[in-house]
């Protein structure tokens, strides 16, 4: 049956996952009459999703209904639930219900567990700001979707200037890849155009864990101006810190294989347990958990309005190390 689960942070990864289907499904000729896009943060427009799903297509080809921030497996009113699984059976096969949300579905709800029982499900998690490896696989997922050239350093260059940022991943590709024409994107072209490694997230955390609060905030200053959204940076430092407090936490249990470690931290590439190994030497759990609490301290100030400067100010000076 077309019924189409996409989830997960890498919204470019997500929007041209569903423009392929969309070119797939539906005749050129048709696309007025047989693509619906709707927006499942209003009750309405998901039970009209559910309605249109079960509706034929018109002429030739087939339906996409389009549901961004999809509510069926994260917080689904039973009466909405039960719509759900009433109209499941009914969808003709030529008409595709996409369902589309940033979160990962929440497994034990009913209504995630009758879809994954019917539907293609397809992920798009955005890898953490220190997940190296996750990071140059993103670049090079991103630039074979665009159906370009990347010689290996190029890409791992593009991972460290630009991170996890896959809206800009986008751009910077499409600059590169009218520079380069018709010849594979090198380092010399990405030096060209997308210049230095930023400041990021990583360099941040790094700082932080120095005990280099004033460069902490100079970064974070720089990102603030780069138009980085505040509660992104937040959530990418705390991943990182979560990382590093894994790391200690195990090794102080025993645990030495970097497999197993990395298995258990949610870190990609288990060669990057060797340097944070480096990074972490002759730091205790007790200071990343003082870290982490200052964090929190901060996404509290941003979600109750302080300005993004004031908030990680007011919250990273007043720890010490």
């Amino acid at each position: 049956m077309p019924i189409h689960l996409y989830w997960g942070d890498d919204a470019m990864a997500r929007e041209r996952a569903v423009q392929e289907l969309i070119d797939q499904v539906i005749e050129p000729a048709w696309v007025s009459l047989n693509l619906s896009r709707l927006d499942g943060s209003s009750g309405d427009q998901a039970v009209q999703a559910l309605n249109e799903a079960r509706t034929a297509p018109f002429g030739g080809g087939g339906r996409v209904v389009l549901l961004q921030r999809s509510p069926f497996c994260e917080r689904c009113p039973a009466e909405l639930a039960e719509q759900l699984e009433a109209a499941l059976p009914l969808i003709p096969e030529q008409s595709h219900l996409v369902l589309v949300s940033a979160g990962k579905p929440d497994a034990r709800l009913r209504t995630t567990k009758a879809l994954r029982k019917m539907a293609e499900e397809k992920k798009f998690p955005l890898p953490a700001i220190w997940d190296g490896a996750g990071l140059i696989e993103m670049v090079q997922r991103s630039a074979a979707a665009a159906q370009l050239q990347l010689e290996p350093a190029a890409a791992e260059l593009l991972a460290d200037t630009i991170g996890n940022d896959s809206s800009r991943m986008a751009g910077e590709l499409e600059k590169l890849a009218l520079y380069c024409g018709e010849k594979a994107i090198d380092v010399t072209a990405v030096k060209a155009l997308a210049g230095p490694a930023q400041q990021n997230a990583l360099a941040v955390g790094e700082a932080l864990l120095a005990g280099d609060v004033g460069g902490a905030l100079m970064q974070i200053d720089g990102l603030m101006a780069a138009n980085e959204p505040p509660l992104r940076l937040v959530a990418s430092l705390v991943s990182q810190l979560r990382g590093w407090l894994w790391l200690t936490l195990l090794e102080q249990s025993g645990e030495q294989d970097p497999m197993a470690i990395a298995k258990a931290a949610g870190i990609g590439n288990p060669k990057r347990i060797y340097v944070m190994r480096k990074q972490l030497r002759g730091v205790r759990p007790q200071r990343l958990l003082k870290l982490l609490a200052r964090l929190l301290d901060v996404e509290a100030a941003l979600k109750l309005g302080s300005p993004a400067d004031v908030a990680f100010r007011d919250g990273l000076l007043g720890q010490s190390g």
